[in-house]
């Protein structure tokens, strides 16, 4: 697993919440549903992308083709909230609850006025603007290792994308064959590796101090041993002597390059690794404390505990729901 992959493994939509979104101007969304994630693409027309609530960034306005991906910062309440308008002057005509509930800004709900057929949304039957959105429902669908790479914000132009998802999320998000969710769902997830993996090639990117560490020649092969095989029983020794280093210069350089100890970047890294494979129901948790380098089931659950504040059985059971479309 290459730094790469291993930020970008975790995307796992189950049963995600998309829409397509038909507007003719004027017109004025303001979301607020508390989603870890969400993706808006433009297919048509074009709209305005403004912060709310507690949000930071700056406005921006997307084309067809361009993409923006809404990371908000988990330790600041409404700093998922943004509004969608035609115009940044549009007043707000609609919001976005969480359980993906629409109401006015006075309350009232909003149901069949702006039902517009499958996965269709807006105030318009054609729309001169036409957009995708889609959220994650819980942050067990996103690796841990992801949400905290992210800015609020990241847009990405079409000329620089340059993916042939958006379209075919377009044509997919209408259809209802057997199986469509989950064909939604994998859609999804490849829409927002291909935006991260552009955003991540920029020379301005941020991405985490480990993933800039991998180029070091030193930290480097200790932080790829590491992340291949978290099984293994490793310590600082283990990594220096890997690296070709003495213990105490390894730590040093490890620290200020990575900005952690080795060991503690270890725990995280294999509970990070844990949370992700707890979601899958075919494993135990036996299996998942041997990939992730426990020896016991108990010694995952209380290192998981102490550094997570929910036991792994916790984690799993509250992995799974999904959003459901706005109300009308």
């Amino acid at each position: 697993m290459d730094g790469l992959a291993a930020l970008l493994d975790g995307p796992r939509a189950r049963g995600a919440f998309l829409l397509r979104c038909l507007f003719d101007p004027p017109w004025s969304v303001r979301l607020a549903d508390d989603a870890p994630l969400s993706v808006t693409a433009v297919v048509r027309g074009h709209t305005w992308l403004l912060p709310a609530g507690s949000s930071t960034w700056a406005p921006v306005r997307l084309g067809p083709g361009d993409v923006a991906v809404l990371c908000p910062d988990r330790r600041a309440p409404g700093s998922a909230y943004a509004v969608i308008a035609d115009d940044p002057a549009t007043d707000v005509q609609a919001v976005i609850h969480p359980g993906q509930v629409c109401r006015t800004p006075d309350g009232r709900e909003l149901h069949e006025e702006m039902h517009q057929g499958v996965r269709s949304w807006g105030n318009s039957a054609a729309g001169t603007t036409v957009l995708l959105t889609g959220a994650y429902a819980v942050d067990g669908e996103l690796g841990g290792r992801l949400l905290r790479a992210l800015p609020g914000l990241v847009v990405l132009g079409a000329d620089e994308l340059d993916t042939p998802l958006v379209d075919l999320l377009a044509a997919e998000i209408l259809r209802e064959d057997p199986g469509q969710q989950a064909v939604l769902d994998r859609l999804l997830d490849l829409l927002l590796v291909a935006a991260l993996r552009t955003w991540l090639a920029r020379p301005d990117a941020a991405p985490p101090r480990w993933y800039a560490a991998q180029a070091d020649p030193v930290v480097g092969p200790a932080l790829r041993l590491a992340q291949h095989h978290p099984e293994r029983p490793w310590t600082v020794a283990t990594l220096a002597a890997a690296a070709g280093s003495s213990r105490a210069a390894f730590a040093r350089r490890f620290h200020d390059l990575v900005g952690q100890p080795p060991m503690a970047f270890l725990t995280e890294w294999r509970l990070d690794l844990a949370a992700d494979l707890l979601l899958d129901p075919d494993l135990t948790l036996a299996a998942v404390a041997h990939r992730v380098g426990y020896g016991s089931p108990f010694a995952l659950s209380a290192a998981f505990t102490r550094q997570r504040g929910m036991s792994p059985r916790e984690h799993r059971r509250g992995g799974g729901p999904s959003l459901r479309p706005p109300a009308g």
